[in-house]
């Protein structure tokens, strides 16, 4: 007899476990079948969950220049003020936002330059603790023309955001010839990999060719932007696209550049 109840007591738990299981996979499946008919209908209406402006944590958090501040030369001209990233920010400061992407592309708007000013530089270093090691670093010839550019580093390893890592990006504009003048303006800001997971991965492919509605939905700013500005530079007229440019870079609170051009796409090789 105490063999048998034994048993059946067995039978009983491996029941419960294998009911256990079942139902919350069948839950599981439920919130995944949700979240895709959101996302579903998001891009059949052309819409997207606005990006939340991230907080910064009890604890705090690096930040950076959103807008350029003052040069200290009379080289320098005052309209170099408006030299604005696209981050998330609190009005000049800009805030650590996420990525995906091993290489990244980062925004930024450039405002008409005078003929004596043509040179740029883009910085990538890694944070670890208190020390910093740059990734990458690079000179930009500059246009003068108002507007967007991207900026993305090179496809090779070495340049690579490693997951979870935090990394300081800069932006300059010098006032005049580099080699003869160390003034300039510039922005800055931070940026974090994280892991791709599974549920983002089939998000994705759900929301393609609109992935910028995926990664708003989770806060990926950087990948969200760079989808977004992808397809409003290839898709100039279409208003669906601006719209949703145009509400994306509200959300951040940077409504007086939304309007502006993407004039140039820096994809470096080296």
């Amino acid at each position: 007899m105490i063999k048998k109840k034994s048993l059946d007591q067995q039978i009983k738990c491996a029941s419960v476990v294998t009911l256990l299981i079942i139902s919350t996979t069948i839950y599981l499946q439920s919130v995944q079948a949700q979240l895709t008919n959101s996302i579903q209908n998001n891009v059949k209406n052309s819409h997207f969950q606005s990006f939340q402006q991230p907080k910064l944590p009890r604890n705090g958090a690096p930040t950076g220049r959103r807008k350029a501040g003052a040069g200290r030369s009379p080289e320098c001209p005052s309209s170099l003020t408006h030299l604005t990233a696209l981050v998330p920010g609190d009005e000049g400061k800009s805030f650590l936002a996420s990525t995906v992407a091993e290489n990244p592309t980062f925004w930024f708007y450039v405002p008409r330059l005078p003929e004596t000013i043509h040179s740029g530089e883009f910085v990538l270093q890694m944070l670890s603790g208190k020390d910093v090691q740059n990734i990458y670093r690079t000179p930009l010839t500059l246009s003068g023309k108002p507007g967007i550019i991207s900026i993305t580093p090179p496809a090779q390893p070495q340049y690579f955001l490693k997951a979870d890592k935090k990394y300081h990006w800069y932006f300059h504009v010098y006032c005049g010839d580099p080699e003869k003048t160390s003034d300039n303006f510039y922005v800055d800001g931070f940026v974090q990999r994280q892991v791709l997971t599974q549920s983002l991965e089939n998000q994705l492919k759900t929301a393609k060719p609109k992935e910028y509605i995926a990664y708003s939905v989770n806060n990926i700013w950087y990948d969200a932007l760079t989808n977004l500005g992808q397809l409003r530079r290839a898709n100039p007229q279409n208003a669906a696209i601006n719209k949703d440019w145009v509400d994306l870079l509200n959300a951040v609170g940077l409504p007086d550049i939304a309007q502006e051009p993407i004039i140039q796409d820096y994809h470096l090789e080296k």
